[in-house]
């Protein structure tokens, strides 16, 4: 069999991008060992030399990422609005840089996990290297039309992890062919293992109420001030277990509040799916990887729609409605309330996130080979099988 090239598209912004890239990395390595698969940081091929953080002291990433962390989200909307049309101004320059990546990297799969620039990506691809399959993979719940996640009039493929994202891609002409649906988000290969921790003596070993409901507090890799406000309103009722991720100064704040609940601060970890294990619900923003992997270890969720929400997470707090998965409130400041709510219609919570089965980890590496057959004339039961039955993984 003639080895494969895949090239996965990401970058910093948010994290979520490059999570997603290494979960699926990690799936194409275990259900398709003999393609190779590369990382491309697109920043990176776009400013080689870092010229951005020589003037400006941070790369664009570092300063979207601590924008997060401070929770200055509002106003985002029409700043994406300028960002685009940046992108459209530049976008002679993006093809050509990209055309001479694509030269000499020669991939046979190129996968974006990336919104915003598909249209530079896609016409780099084509004039560069004509044949070679472009697929957008969508980490965001729906697109944000106009321009986010799915262009018009580009012959290409899409993954979509829902049904809305799915009909946005049909709405916008696209070839029902080229338009594969998945059951959901990628999440981490960690999320799918066995569930073998004792729950509650290792609440109690980390110095938590073994029979009390708890809740995970999660707002990604670098936290968010809000954390400090709703650990501050649940103090007297609530047991939490609060990840702070690389905000340090966050995780002192919040150990240093009085004590009343029972309350655990985790400063950075890769073992999420650990701490969720340990909770009975979760709290945050509704960011599309968060929320799914709470929903992927069986936690109802309580996040929030508001003006600060990032334009391209409104939607997932509708989804989170729809399917009755958990609390949607304004405000955080009603957190007390939100947990009373949950808590009260648990039960019935609890039975809708064990009816979402999410299994796209396993099903995009399949996608990934019919694709790549049909590119190279395969037929699609040829193509599906050079990868292992998806019943087969965890």
């Amino acid at each position: 069999m003639t080895p494969k090239t895949i090239d996965l598209i990401y970058f910093n912004a948010g994290g979520g991008h490059r999570a997603s890239a290494l979960a699926l990395e990690a799936a194409l390595r275990r259900q398709a060992p003999f393609w190779q698969v590369r990382l491309v940081n697109l920043f990176e091929v776009l400013d080689p030399q870092d010229k951005f953080r020589a003037v400006t002291g941070s790369g664009p990433e570092d300063w979207y990422n601590k924008r997060l962390a401070r929770g200055w989200t509002l106003g985002m909307a029409q700043e994406l609005k300028l960002l685009q049309a940046a992108i459209r101004l530049g976008h002679p320059l993006l093809v050509r840089q990209l055309q001479q990546h694509w030269l000499r990297t020669e991939p046979d799969l190129v996968v974006s996990l990336v919104p915003n620039f598909n249209r530079a990506l896609f016409h780099s691809l084509a004039s560069a290297l004509p044949g070679v399959p472009y697929v957008t993979l969508l980490t965001d719940l729906a697109d944000l039309p106009p321009n986010f996640w799915i262009e018009a009039d580009q012959p290409q493929h899409f993954i979509c992890g829902t049904p809305r994202a799915a009909d946005q891609a049909r709405m916008l002409g696209h070839d029902a062919a080229r338009i594969h649906a998945t059951s959901g988000m990628i999440i981490r290969p960690e999320f799918y293992a066995p569930i073998t921790v004792d729950r509650s003596a290792e609440r109690l070993r980390v110095g938590l109420d073994p029979a009390r409901p708890t809740g995970l507090v999660l707002f990604g890799g670098h936290g968010s001030k809000a954390m400090l406000g709703i650990a501050q309103r649940l103090a007297a009722t609530t047991q939490l277990i609060l990840i702070c991720g690389h905000n340090k100064a966050l995780a002192a704040r919040l150990r240093a509040l009085p004590p009343v609940a029972p309350r655990l601060v985790v400063e950075y970890t890769t073992d999420i799916p650990h701490y969720m294990r340990l909770a009975d619900f979760f709290i945050g923003k509704p960011g599309p990887g968060s929320i799914s992997e709470a929903v992927h270890q069986g936690l109802p969720v309580i996040v929030v729609d508001n003006a600060w929400t990032m334009p391209q997470e409104r939607y997932n707090a509708e989804w989170v409605r729809e399917n009755g998965l958990g609390v949607v409130h304004g405000s955080f400041r009603t957190i007390d309330r939100a947990v009373a709510q949950l808590l009260q219609g648990l039960d019935g919570f609890q039975a809708n996130v064990r009816r979402i089965d999410n299994r796209a980890l396993f099903e995009v590496p399949e996608i990934l080979a019919r694709i790549l057959g049909q590119a190279a004339g395969a037929t699609g039961a040829n193509a599906r099988a050079v990868l292992p039955d998806t019943a087969a993984c965890p």
